[in-house]
């Protein structure tokens, strides 16, 4: 048995000293101790041959050898592929000019109404004006009632909108107006804001109209404040956004929430006041409305109207970026199409 014992330990020291260090000699140490011939194999061929007594001892021992010998050669194997792929990694990035600029990665660019709105704030701000924001979940007060807009008024007719709750009254906000309301009811005057924001109303999807659109609507209520300053604002606005030599009318008009009331026409961008089919002939093309804040609305704010005037005014961001890059149709800015997205890049 002592032979037996010893052909144990010495093939145990013999694994151990063992370092292959190439895929081939890891194989070859496989094979040499736990291949079908292996040394291994070759001991547990001769449990047969030893006494009963003993046989117990002496496979017990081999089966700690045999795992003993699997555990070197999984080791062997983790680190040789290591070494092997790092290796590989370092060769290739060898082979890289690592000084050489990275490629190119493709941009995207800003969505055409974010544009016109950031050079609608921009103008605005240049000239005093703060950024105003509210909900687009709005309750009646603020999106009717308090802009001289009460249930019975037939002007609510001309925003029908999506209610999500009829008592007490909530809806998707139809304006931007909403703001101005919470800025009168929350910040001290005078107050200077435009307001910017998403709106909603209940109308046919088509080339003309949406469902929902965009607003920038203005406020100013100070003492003081006239129709004069009112035009001159939107004099330098339509400077600044179409340029210096754009005309400027004022059309008597009429809205709830200001009096006297005007809508705000330039010269077509297109055909330069001479007539064509966007402007329908005419040469002019309407942009905004706009007014002097009505008294009662002042009032349902707690602002006497015999100290304080105001003056406000709203334009679809849609409208003025149609004029700008002659967009002939308002779907194309909520389909996502990436062939229309591209033309702005550069913009």
């Amino acid at each position: 048995m002592e032979p037996l014992f010893a052909e144990i330990e010495a093939l145990r020291a013999s694994i151990a000293d063992e370092h292959p260090d190439t895929i081939e000699a890891v194989e070859a140490f496989r094979i040499k101790y736990l291949g079908s011939k292996g040394l291994l194999k070759s001991l547990f061929s001769k449990l047969g041959t030893i006494e009963a007594s003993m046989r117990k001892e002496v496979g017990r021992q081999l089966n700690e050898l045999k795992q003993f010998a699997e555990a070197q050669y999984a080791a062997h194997k983790q680190r040789v592929s290591q070494q092997a792929a790092d290796e590989k990694g370092q060769q290739f990035i060898a082979g890289i000019d690592i000084t050489l600029p990275a490629k190119p990665l493709p941009l995207g660019s800003h969505h055409p109404l974010s544009i016109i709105r950031r050079q609608i704030v921009r103008i605005f701000e240049s000239i005093g004006f703060a950024i105003a924001e509210g909900p687009e979940i709005e309750d009646d007060w603020h999106n009717f009632t308090s802009l001289n807009m009460p249930p019975d008024h037939p002007a609510r007719d001309m925003q029908d909108t999506f209610y999500l709750s009829r008592d007490p009254v909530w809806v998707l906000r139809t304006h931007t107006s909403s703001v101005q309301a919470r800025v009168l009811e929350t910040q001290p005057l005078p107050v200077r804001v435009i307001c910017p924001g998403r709106v909603y109303r209940n109308e046919t999807v088509s080339a003309r109209a949406n469902c929902f659109f965009h607003q920038v609507e203005g406020l100013y209520v100070d003492k003081q404040v006239s129709f004069a300053d009112l035009k001159q604002t939107l004099y330098y606005f339509v400077s600044e956004m179409f340029g210096r030599d754009t005309r400027v009318r004022f059309r008597p008009s009429y809205f709830p929430f200001t009096e006297p009331s005007a809508e705000m026409d330039i010269s077509c961008t297109v055909c330069g006041g001479k007539g064509c089919s966007l402007c329908k002939h005419t040469g002019w093309v309407e942009i905004l409305g706009c007014g002097m804040v009505h008294p009662d609305l002042l009032r349902n704010f707690q602002i006497d109207p015999e100290i304080y005037t105001g003056f406000a005014f709203g334009m679809g961001i849609e409208r003025i970026c149609q004029l700008k890059y002659r967009v002939n149709d308002l779907r194309l800015y909520a389909q996502n199409d990436i062939r229309f997205l591209r033309q702005f890049c550069q913009a």
